[in-house]
C-alpha cells in the first residue's frame, strides 16, 4: 500500500470482523508518521464519537442510495427485456417467466412421451410370449417410431419459441426405436450397394405436422386393431382412450391444414406448443390403461392360449390312442370278406382308423399353429383354413368314434354272436351315440349363442324365446287353448268326485252321540262341523293366520258371527283349539309390521339450503387497502410518474347498485355517466361526481342485461338482452327495442361521431349484423365455421376483428376430448374476406381496440393471461401478431374483459374474481401496481376505466353482490381546490355509500318536450312494488315511450 502523503510504501491494514453481530467501526487512517490523514500536528483533537456518528449516518445514506439504484436498474432491466411494440418485430418470447413456463410445459410433455414409450417397450417384451404376436409387436414398433418423430417436431417448435431454455436435437441423433426396421434397411443397403435408401427423417419439418398427426392416428388405430385381434381378452378402457386420442389427432390435423406455410409464425407455434398439454392428457390415459393391460390382459391371453394348446394336445393323445384301438380290432375282421356284413364292418373300422389318424395329426398341426409367433390373426385367415385347423380334430375324432361303434354293432352280427350279446351291444351303442349327439348339439348351440349374442343371452334363454315364439303361432295357440280347457274340465270332475268321497267318509265317522245332539246345533255350526276335514290344520296355515290377525285388530276379539276359530271334530263332540298364545303373538306382530309398511308415510321432503361460495375465501381478506410505500423516482423511466399515482388508488365510493350480479360496466366517452348492467334485469345510469348518484334506472321486462355500450359521442346507450337490443338516451328514454331472431352475443358501435349515420354491430352466432338506430339491417358478415363471441372495428372502418371458437373442422370433425380450437380473425369489411386467422387454445371471450387502432387487447376466461396483439399491414393484408402477455405474480382467475386505461391507453387493467386488480404498462408489460383482494368488495365480475378522467385516475368495479365501487387516486381527487391544500397524502376519506331507489322506480311526474317525448325524472323516494306488480308492470312503466319514427 502506498501512502499518498509521503509517497512511501506502508503495510496495508487488515481488519478482522467477527462472524456475527454488528460490523465494527473502522478506526481513523494514519499516515507513515502516525498522524491522522488530513490533520496537522498543531490542530486540536476532536472527539472521535462525533466522527463515528457522522460516518454511520453517511453509510446509511449510501445504502439507501444503492437500494434506489438497484431498484431502478431492475425496472430498467424489465423494460429492456420487454421491448415496446414500436421497436419489436414478430420475435419469439423474450420474457424470462414465459421462457421458464414454456420450457417446463415441454419438459412435462417429454416425460409423458418417454413414459408412453417405456410402456410400449414393456408391452413388446411381454407380448413376445404370446402366439400371433408379430402383428402387435410390429404395430408397437411403428407407434414408437411415430412418437419419436412427434417429439422431435415439438422440440423443434419449442426451441424456436424458447431458445434460451430448449436446445434443438440434431437429425442424425434422432433415434429410430424400430430395431427390426433398422436391421432390414442395413441388409438392403448391403444387398444394393449402389442405391441409397430414402431417410424418413429428412422430411421432418413443422410444415409436415398435419401429416405427422394423421400418421400417428393411423399408427394408433393399427396398434388397437392388432390388440383387439386377441379374442381371449378385450379391454374397453384401452379402446376408449385410443379412439379418443385418434379422434383428437385427426381434428388437430384437419384444423392445422389451414395454416399451411405459417408454421414458422410465432402465433401458430404457440398454438402448437399449447397442444402439448392436450396430447399429454391423452398419453397419460393410454399409458395407464396399457400398464393395466400388461398386468392383467397379457397373463389372461397367455393362460387362454396355453389352455387351448393343452386341449389340442389332449385331443391328439386321445386320437392316437383310439387309432391304436381301431387298428387292434381290425386284426379280427380284415380277413373276413365275401359277405355284406363283413365288408361293412371292415369299411367302418377302416374309416374310423383314418379319421382317428387325421384327428391326431390335425391336433398337432393346430397346436403348432397356435403357438407360432408369426401366425396370422383370425380375421386374416381364410374361413376354410380356420375351420380346418380349429374344428377338424374334434370332428374327425367324433366321426372316428361313430364309425367304430357302427362297425362294432355289425361285427356282432357278422360273427353270429348270441342274441343277447348283439342286442345289448346294439342298445348300449345307440344310447351312447344318442348322448354323444345330444351333447355335441348342445355344445354347438352354445357356441352359436355366444357368437350371435356375445354373452348377453344364455342358450336356455334362447330356447325359452324360441319356445315362446313357437307357442305364439296361431295353430299351436289354438291347440294349447283346447287342451287347456279340456284339462280344466277333467280337473273339476276329479275334484268334484273327490269332494263327494270325502263327504261320505266324514259322515261315516260321526258317532251316535253327535247325531243325538245334532238337534241342539245351529245351522252354521252344523255346516261348519260337517265341512271340516278330519285332518287338523297346521298352526301356520293361511286360514289360521288370517283369522288370528283379524281377531287381533277387531274390537270384540273373535266374537264375529261369521268368523270362528278353526276347530277339530272329535268323537266326543267337543271342540278344542290348537292355537297357542305364542302363535297368536307371532301372527299379530307380523300383521302389525305389514300394516305399518303399507301405511307408513314418506319422510319429510328435503329442504334445500342455500350456500354461498366465494373465491375470495382463498385470499387474505384482512388487507382492505392497497399497499403503500415510499415512491422512488426512477430516472429515465417513462412510467415512473404513474407508479406513485397508481399506488394511491383507493375505493372512494361504494354504490349498492343492484340486487344481483353486475355483468358489465362502461363509462360514457365524456366521463359524466357510468352505465351498469346486472342479472336483476335492470341497467342503471349513474351521474359521475362527488358523490356519484343514480341518474336513471332502465328496467327490462325479461332477460338478463348482459352488456351496455355508449355511442362514440355519448348521447345514446345500448343494452343487450338475450334476443333484443334496446336503444336509450342518456336521460333514460327508450327510443327503440330491436327484436332479433338469434341470441345476441355482443354489441359494438361503429366508430362514427354523427348520430344521423350512427350504426352498430350485433354479434349473433356465426353472423355479425350491421344495424341502424331503427333496427334496419344494413349489412351482414357471415363466418361459416366460427362462432363469434366479440368484435371490434378499426377507426377507418376497414377491418373487423373477431374472436371465438370454431364449430367444426374443415372436414366436419369435432374433438372427442380436447378443447375446440379458437381463432382471432381479421376480416376485411370492404371485400368481405377473412385476411388472417390466428389459432389459440384458451377460451377467448373479448377483444378491445386501442384508440389508435393499432393494438388489440384480447381477454380469456379462467386463468389464461390477457394478451396484446398488434394489427400489422403486410402486402395490403392485415394480420395480428402477439406483442405481450400480461402475467401476474401469482395465478389469478380473471373476471370479465380487460381494459385499456390511462392517457393514450398506456395502461392495461384487469380484475380477478377474488378481488385482485392488476395494472400493467401496455408497451413493456411490466406490472406497475397490484391491488390486493378487498374484503369490502367481494368477488369481482367486471372492471371499466374512465378515459375522460386523466387526473385523477378513475375506474369502476362490479361484484357478485351487486355492488359497484369507484376507485380514484386520492392524491389528486378532491372536491375543491381549497380542501386539497389541507389534505396530506396519508389522509384517507371515508368512501361514500349511495343506495339508489328501487331497481324499478317510477317517477312521480314526467317532463315532456316539444316533440311529445316523455322523460323520466329521478326522485330519491323509492316506489315499492309487489313481485306481481314488478314483473307485470316494470317494462310498461319504466321503459319510456318511443320517439317518432
Amino acid at each position: 500500500m502506498i501512502c499518498f502523503i509521503c509517497k512511501r510504501n506502508v503495510a496495508e491494514p487488515v481488519y478482522h470482523f467477527p462472524a456475527t453481530g454488528p460490523a465494527p467501526v473502522a478506526g481513523p487512517f494514519r499516515d507513515c508518521t502516525g498522524n491522522l490523514l488530513g490533520e496537522t500536528a498543531n490542530q486540536p483533537r476532536v472527539d472521535p464519537s462525533r466522527f463515528d456518528t457522522k460516518r454511520r449516518q453517511t453509510l446509511l445514506n449510501l445504502l439507501n442510495a444503492l437500494n434506489e439504484l438497484s431498484q431502478a436498474e431492475c425496472l430498467d432491466r424489465d423494460f429492456d427485456q420487454n421491448p415496446s411494440f414500436e421497436d419489436d418485430r414478430d420475435t419469439p418470447t423474450v420474457d424470462e417467466q414465459l421462457q421458464v413456463s414454456g420450457a417446463e410445459k415441454f419438459n412435462r410433455f417429454q416425460k409423458r412421451i418417454n413414459s408412453f414409450d417405456k410402456e410400449l417397450r414393456n408391452f413388446g417384451n411381454a407380448a413376445r410370449q404370446l402366439g400371433s404376436s408379430v402383428g402387435i409387436l410390429s404395430s408397437a414398433f411403428r407407434l414408437r417410431e411415430r412418437l419419436a418423430q412427434i417429439l422431435f417436431l415439438f422440440r423443434d417448435n419449442a426451441a424456436d419459441l424458447f431458445p434460451r431454455k430448449i436446445s434443438r436435437q440434431q437429425r442424425e441423433f434422432l433415434v429410430n426405436p424400430n430395431l427390426m426396421d433398422r436391421k432390414r434397411h442395413a441388409r438392403r443397403r448391403k444387398s444394393m450397394p449402389g442405391r441409397v435408401p430414402v431417410n424418413i427423417e429428412d422430411s421432418l419439418d413443422l410444415e409436415s405436422l398435419p401429416e405427422q398427426f394423421d400418421n400417428f392416428a393411423a399408427a394408433l388405430m393399427t396398434f388397437l386393431k392388432c390388440l383387439n385381434e386377441f379374442p381371449e381378452f378385450t379391454d374397453e378402457a384401452v379402446n376408449t382412450s385410443i379412439k379418443s386420442f385418434e379422434g383428437d389427432l385427426k381434428y388437430w390435423a384437419c384444423c392445422l391444414q389451414e395454416y399451411r406455410g405459417q408454421f414458422k409464425y410465432p402465433a401458430v407455434q404457440r398454438y402448437v406448443h399449447d397442444l402439448t398439454a392436450e396430447m399429454g392428457e391423452h398419453i397419460d390415459s393410454i399409458t395407464g390403461t396399457l400398464s393395466m393391460f400388461i398386468e392383467v390382459g397379457v397373463p389372461t391371453i397367455r393362460f387362454a392360449q396355453t389352455h387351448a394348446a393343452a386341449n389340442l394336445l389332449t385331443l391328439s393323445t386321445v386320437a392316437t390312442f383310439f387309432s391304436a384301438v381301431t387298428a387292434t380290432t381290425l386284426q379280427f375282421s380284415y380277413s373276413q370278406t365275401g359277405d355284406m356284413l363283413s365288408d361293412a364292418v371292415n369299411a367302418f373300422w377302416f374309416s374310423s382308423l383314418v379319421f382317428s389318424i387325421a384327428a391326431a395329426v390335425n391336433s398337432l398341426l393346430g397346436l403348432s399353429w397356435r403357438q407360432a409367433m408369426y401366425r396370422s390373426p383370425g380375421d386374416r385367415v381364410p374361413w376354410w383354413v380356420l375351420m380346418w385347423i380349429k374344428r377338424s380334430p374334434l370332428v374327425f375324432l367324433v366321426m372316428s368314434v361313430t364309425c367304430f361303434s357302427a362297425g362294432l354293432v355289425l361285427f356282432t352280427y357278422s360273427t353270429q354272436q348270441g342274441k343277447v350279446t348283439s342286442t345289448i351291444t346294439t342298445v348300449f351303442t345307440a344310447f351312447t351315440s344318442f348322448g354323444l349327439a345330444a351333447v355335441s348339439a348342445w355344445v354347438a348351440s352354445e357356441k352359436w349363442t355366444f357368437v350371435h349374442h356375445r354373452g348377453s343371452k344364455w342358450l336356455s334363454d334362447v330356447l325359452k324365446d324360441a319356445l315362446r315364439r313357437f307357442m305364439a303361432l296361431r295353430l299351436v295357440s289354438f291347440v294349447s287353448k283346447t287342451f287347456g280347457r279340456s284339462s280344466q274340465y277333467v280337473q273339476k270332475g276329479v275334484e268334484f268326485a273327490g269332494h263327494k268321497c270325502r263327504r261320505v267318509s266324514s259322515m261315516g265317522t260321526i258317532t251316535t252321540t253327535a247325531i243325538e245332539q245334532g238337534d241342539n246345533l245351529t245351522t252354521g255350526e252344523y255346516a261348519h262341523t260337517i265341512s271340516r276335514s278330519p285332518e287338523p290344520l297346521s298352526p301356520l296355515s293361511p286360514i289360521r293366520q288370517s283369522t288370528d290377525s283379524y281377531s287381533r285388530f277387531s274390537g270384540e276379539g273373535s266374537s264375529h258371527p261369521n268368523l270362528e276359530s278353526p276347530t277339530t271334530t272329535t268323537f266326543s263332540g267337543t271342540s278344542n283349539s290348537p292355537t297357542t298364545a305364542r302363535d297368536r303373538l307371532t301372527s299379530a306382530i307380523r300383521s302389525v309390521m305389514m300394516l305399518q309398511s303399507a301405511t307408513s308415510s314418506p319422510s319429510s321432503p328435503f329442504s334445500p339450503v342455500r350456500k354461498r361460495t366465494t373465491s375470495s375465501a382463498f385470499t387474505d381478506a384482512s388487507r382492505t387497502t392497497p399497499e403503500t410505500g415510499t415512491t422512488t423516482t426512477f430516472r429515465g423511466s417513462k412510467v415512473a410518474s404513474l407508479i406513485s399515482k397508481l399506488k394511491s388508488l383507493e375505493t372512494t365510493q361504494d354504490l349498492a347498485a343492484h340486487s344481483a350480479l353486475v355483468r358489465h360496466l362502461q363509462f360514457s366517452p365524456n366521463g359524466k355517466f357510468l352505465a351498469t348492467s346486472s342479472w336483476d334485469r335492470t341497467s342503471i345510469i349513474f351521474r359521475v361526481g362527488d358523490p356519484c348518484v343514480p341518474h336513471r334506472v332502465l328496467a327490462h321486462a325479461s332477460g338478463f342485461v348482459g352488456q351496455v355500450a355508449w355511442c362514440p359521442i355519448g348521447v345514446l346507450l345500448l343494452t343487450r338482452v338475450n334476443r333484443a337490443i334496446k336503444i336509450w338516451t342518456e336521460d333514460g328514454v327508450c327510443r327503440k327495442t330491436i327484436e332479433r331472431q338469434h341470441h345476441v352475443q355482443s354489441i359494438a358501435w361503429l366508430p362514427r361521431g354523427e348520430v344521423i349515420f350512427a350504426a352498430f354491430l350485433s354479434v349473433e352466432g356465426s353472423e355479425v349484423v350491421k344495424l341502424d338506430l331503427n333496427g334496419n339491417v344494413l349489412d351482414t358478415y357471415r363466418f361459416n365455421r366460427l362462432f363469434i363471441h366479440d368484435v371490434a372495428i378499426t377507426p377507418d372502418l376497414q377491418w373487423l376483428l373477431g374472436v371465438g371458437p370454431i364449430l367444426y373442422s374443415p372436414k366436419g370433425l369435432h374433438p372427442s376430448k380436447s378443447r375446440v380450437e379458437k381463432q382471432l380473425l381479421v376480416y376485411n369489411i370492404q371485400t368481405k374476406v377473412i385476411e388472417n386467422q390466428t389459432p389459440v387454445l384458451n377460451d377467448v371471450r373479448d377483444i378491445t381496440l386501442a384508440k389508435n387502432g393499432q393494438v388489440a387487447l384480447v381477454s380469456y376466461e379462467n386463468k389464461a393471461f390477457p394478451q396484446l396483439w398488434k394489427l400489422e399491414i403486410v402486402k395490403d393484408q392485415a394480420r395480428l401478431t402477439l406483442r405481450h402477455t400480461y402475467m401476474p405474480k401469482v395465478p389469478v382467475d380473471f373476471a370479465g374483459p380487460s381494459y385499456f386505461g390511462g392517457k393514450d391507453d398506456q395502461l392495461v387493467l384487469c380484475a380477478g374474481k377474488a378481488g385482485d386488480i392488476h395494472i400493467w404498462d401496455r408497451d413493456s408489460a411490466v406490472l406497475l401496481h397490484h391491488v390486493r383482494a378487498q374484503a369490502l368488495g367481494g368477488d369481482l365480475t367486471c372492471v371499466a376505466w374512465n378515459h375522460a378522467s386523466d387526473n385523477p385516475f378513475m375506474f369502476a368495479t362490479g361484484s357478485h353482490d351487486g355492488a359497484v365501487r369507484l376507485w380514484t387516486t386520492m392524491n389528486d381527487y378532491r372536491p375543491c381546490e381549497s380542501s386539497r391544500r389541507h389534505l396530506t397524502v396519508t389522509t384517507q376519506s371515508t368512501p361514500y355509500s349511495v343506495t339508489p331507489c328501487s331497481p324499478s322506480p317510477v317517477d312521480s311526474g314526467f317532463q315532456t318536450d316539444s316533440a311529445g317525448t316523455q322523460y323520466g325524472e329521478y326522485t330519491p323516494e323509492p316506489l315499492t312494488l309487489t313481485p306481481v306488480e314488478d314483473s307485470g308492470q316494470r317494462d310498461r312503466i319504466v321503459t319510456f315511450a318511443h320517439t317518432r319514427g
